[in-house]
């Protein structure tokens, strides 16, 4: 079974940055689009961002667009997010997954952006 397992997280200041990746298991990688979701404290899990197979689009939610940026190394069967000028709203457990969701969740990562 595909395993995913998220990494990079940590406490951050405003304005900071933070790399996050995910290891996936198995060959499903490379064949599907791949999202980064975050889920913080009493809210639903959101999308992030997407990009699809080959590399060649992404796409991103409105409250992070032109500040993250998602990239794929199918290769190594590894998602990445590359999060800029973080703010304390982009406080949240972040996780990969298809989109759509195919997968188990893995146990995610958290991000904290505080002072």
């Amino acid at each position: 079974q595909v395993q995913l397992v998220e990494s990079g997280g940590g406490l951050v200041q405003p304005g900071g940055s933070l790399r996050l990746s995910c290891a996936a298991s198995g060959s499903i990688f490379s064949i599907n689009t791949m999202g980064w979701y975050r889920q913080a404290p009493g809210k639903q899990r959101d999308v992030v961002a997407t990009i699809t197979t080959g590399g060649s689009t992404a796409n991103y939610a409105d409250s992070v667009k032109g500040r993250f940026a998602i990239s794929r190394d199918n290769a190594k069967n590894t998602l990445y997010l590359q999060m800029n000028s973080l703010r304390p709203e982009d406080t949240a457990v972040y996780y990969c997954n298809t989109r759509p969701l195919r997968l188990p969740w893995g146990q995610g990562t958290q991000v904290t952006v505080s002072s």
